[in-house]
């Protein structure tokens, strides 16, 4: 999914201030574009809280009726320097990547695409959803591999289940389900589904740090009430997660990994480490698509394709927005 603002902020992402409990993050909603744009509601990054381990983005949106919203429509875009996590609740997703890769995204059914170096892909709903729900999640490459070719990985996880409740681990390991997507630092991704008045307790990886999307009913976490579409962030340390349902029951993303360690640079759909670099991929980004004058390189050559090139027809691909007229300041 593409992040659609028209005045992105640059964001200096790096380990957060300590945490004491469970420190609730507030979504704020913000459109996908046009005046009849699909609402998602955006948890990370935030002021107060801008990772959970790797993640850097959390969009969560729906139940939308697309006949109402127009469903998504996301023409072909850029990402470098991460990994797309797409999970759907209802609904279903084309994709459509330069790397080669067309696939469904489906409920229950992780698709990751690695950027890596540079990737653009399109995401459309098909004809045939009426009801789109679901959650975009963004993973911050660590140095060591985010310029490594780009590239897509699908999987359905086999559900476990207890007494009153269904995991399905899409990445990492609980419950004693372990998810083959590749991953480059250590992290957890699982959809959790609690009938009525149930208790949960999950032994978690005590150096991970954890977040739970509460997507529908009610749930307390470790005893702290969660208000729907609300982020719970719980820090270091935890070697067990308490989950109580309320009367609705509960269905729930936990996604959690170690701390990067790293600061890392997002703008509009670019994640790199410095103000340069966002601002090289947006002129090549735009070279390539022909939104501003092109270029060629010291060899009097075709630039590079470092996003492309992508498969002939559909939407024109989506310019970047303007960078800000000064230096963008970071922040934490």
């Amino acid at each position: 999914m593409s992040n659609t603002e028209v005045a992105p902020q640059e964001i200096l992402c790096e380990t957060d201030g300590p945490c004491a409990g469970v420190e609730l993050l507030v979504p704020r909603q913000v459109p996908l574009g046009g005046p009849r744009a699909m609402d998602v509601r955006r948890t990370l990054p935030q002021r107060q809280r801008s990772l959970i381990g790797a993640w850097c983005f959390l969009d969560h949106y729906g139940p939308d009726q697309v006949g109402d919203s127009g469903g998504m429509k996301v023409p072909r875009h850029p990402h470098t320097g991460l990994q797309t996590v797409s999970w759907l609740f209802t609904g279903e997703i084309e994709h459509q990547d330069s790397a080669g890769f067309h696939a469904a995204v489906r409920p229950g059914e992780v698709n990751l695409m690695t950027a890596g170096r540079g990737i653009s892909h399109s995401e459309f709903s098909t004809p045939d959803t009426t009801v789109l729900h679901g959650a975009q999640l963004w993973v911050a490459l660590p140095d060591t591999t985010r310029h490594m070719a780009p590239t897509f990985e699908h999987y359905r996880p086999e559900p476990v289940s207890g007494r009153g409740w269904t995991i399905r681990v899409f990445l990492g390991a609980l419950s004693g389900s372990v998810s083959p997507v590749t991953t480059h630092t250590p992290l957890l991704g699982a959809e959790i589904l609690l009938d009525a008045g149930t208790e949960l307790t999950l032994e978690t990886d005590a150096s991970f740090e954890h977040g739970l999307l509460v997507d529908s009913g009610t749930l307390a976490v470790d005893g702290q009430p969660v208000p729907k579409d609300n982020l719970a962030y719980l820090p270091v340390g935890h070697g067990s997660l308490t989950l109580v349902a309320g009367s609705d029951g509960a269905r729930v993303l936990l996604i959690g990994g170690e701390p990067l360690g790293e600061k890392i640079v997002m703008w509009w759909n670019f994640v790199g480490r410095s103000h340069e670099e966002i601002v090289a991929y947006r002129a090549q980004w735009q070279s390539e698509i022909g939104a501003d004058a092109g270029t060629e390189d010291a060899a009097g050559g075709a630039p590079d394709l470092r996003f492309g090139p992508f498969p002939p027809g559909g939407p024109a691909a989506l310019p970047a927005p303007t960078l800000p007229n000064a230096r963008i300041r970071p922040r934490g």
